[in-house]
């Protein structure tokens, strides 16, 4: 009943056309910053402040500087309440508001989805295929509807996040072959691919069902590995989509040998290959650099991290199927920590892009003027 009544808002909705309308048209570079976080940094205190020392509105200095899109994930049901839905509806209806785009980013967990953890919400855990299929749906058009009869219309939606191992482990679980340290003959009955791909399926047609316009994306890691075989053996299955998305972190691929320089260089490559290959455009949805310290030591490396977004901005300004940019909780600054990472004891997130006084860094700056 309560879908039924969402999709009879919305229909109204539709029909008289009132939804907030973004400053950049639909199609354009995007310029945007997953910023997630940010309901939970007001609620703590947190200050923002341009770049002349004033304090403001974090979205409205961003966008000063030239963001066009934010972007916000979904959990099912985290303990703290943030990034679940009433959270997502209430940033996305303030970014919607100030003209800005908007990318809903659904993990299908409770809490962070990647390539090491996708884990099945509790409320889904006894589920069986079939019922955590219309548990996808439901979810998905839940979220999707209540951002409409919020006037908000979202240019994309992600349907997992960061998904080349699959999601909704165990049932939705495939190897990614990729990885060197990952032999092929690892986990065969993890290659659960017909799951997966039509976990995929479900969520692409509820978001064509809530915005028949709607971009949908698969979104996998680590954008200097080619994944053609992902992206081939996903559509094999039935696995729909729209658009690519790839997260680059180039700055942490020392550890595998690989320096940024190259880091970028490939994945320069793959975006070209993988465009070429599916035709289809790709959206780098998470990037980040180190930036991390303070005084001479945070001046150093914020430079340098300055100098790797330059030189991956310049690689793909030519690139005209490449969507846009997200930066990935560029505003962490000064050591805050989200509530969920108390108890696990990890330390504040690192990769900011703000300076320890709580103004955009020179990369952030860089992303933002790109043009």
């Amino acid at each position: 009943m309560k879908i039924r009544f969402l999709i009879l808002t919305a229909l109204v909705m539709t029909l008289t056309g009132c939804y907030y309308r973004p400053s950049t048209p639909k199609g354009s570079f995007a310029k945007g910053a997953d910023v997630s976080w940010l309901s939970e940094m007001e609620h703590d205190s947190v200050s923002f402040f341009y770049p002349d020392g004033k304090e403001g509105d974090c979205l409205d200095i961003m966008q000063s500087l030239g963001m066009n899109a934010v972007r916000l994930r979904v959990w099912v049901n985290h303990a703290t309440g943030w990034s679940n839905k009433a959270d997502v509806v209430a940033m996305a209806t303030r970014a919607a508001k100030q003209g800005l785009r908007v990318m809903i980013d659904f993990h299908y967990s409770d809490f962070f989805a990647d390539p090491s953890h996708q884990a099945i919400p509790a409320a889904w855990q006894n589920y069986t295929y079939d019922q955590l299929c219309e548990a996808v749906r439901e979810h998905t058009l839940d979220v999707l509807y209540a951002l409409k009869e919020a006037g908000v219309r979202p240019e994309w939606v992600q349907v997992g996040n960061e998904t080349p191992k699959g999601m909704l482990w165990p049932v939705g679980r495939v190897t990614d072959l990729s990885l060197p340290h990952e032999p092929a003959d690892e986990e065969p009955a993890a290659n659960h691919w017909d799951e997966y791909a039509g976990f995929t399926a479900v969520g692409y047609k509820a978001a064509k069902e809530a915005f028949p316009d709607i971009t949908v994306i698969v979104h996998v890691d680590n954008a200097y590995l080619y994944r053609d075989w992902f992206f081939r053996a996903m559509e094999e299955h039935g696995g729909l989509y729209d658009m690519i998305g790839l997260s680059h972190y180039p700055m942490m691929t020392a550890w595998s040998g690989i320096s940024w320089q190259e880091a970028n260089q490939r994945a320069e490559e793959n975006i070209r290959a993988l465009i070429a290959t599916f035709h289809r455009p790709v959206m780098i949805a998470e990037i980040g650099m180190m930036n991390w310290g303070e005084g001479a030591q945070y001046d150093s490396v914020a430079a340098l991290s300055n100098e790797v977004m330059t030189d991956f901005l310049t690689r793909i300004a030519d690139i005209d199927s490449c969507a846009g940019v997200f930066y990935w909780e560029p505003q962490c600054h000064g050591g805050w920590r989200p509530a969920e990472y108390i108890p696990l004891g990890w330390g504040g997130y690192d990769m900011g892009s703000f300076t320890p006084e709580g103004q955009p860094s020179p990369a952030m700056k860089t992303l933002l003027e790109h043009k």
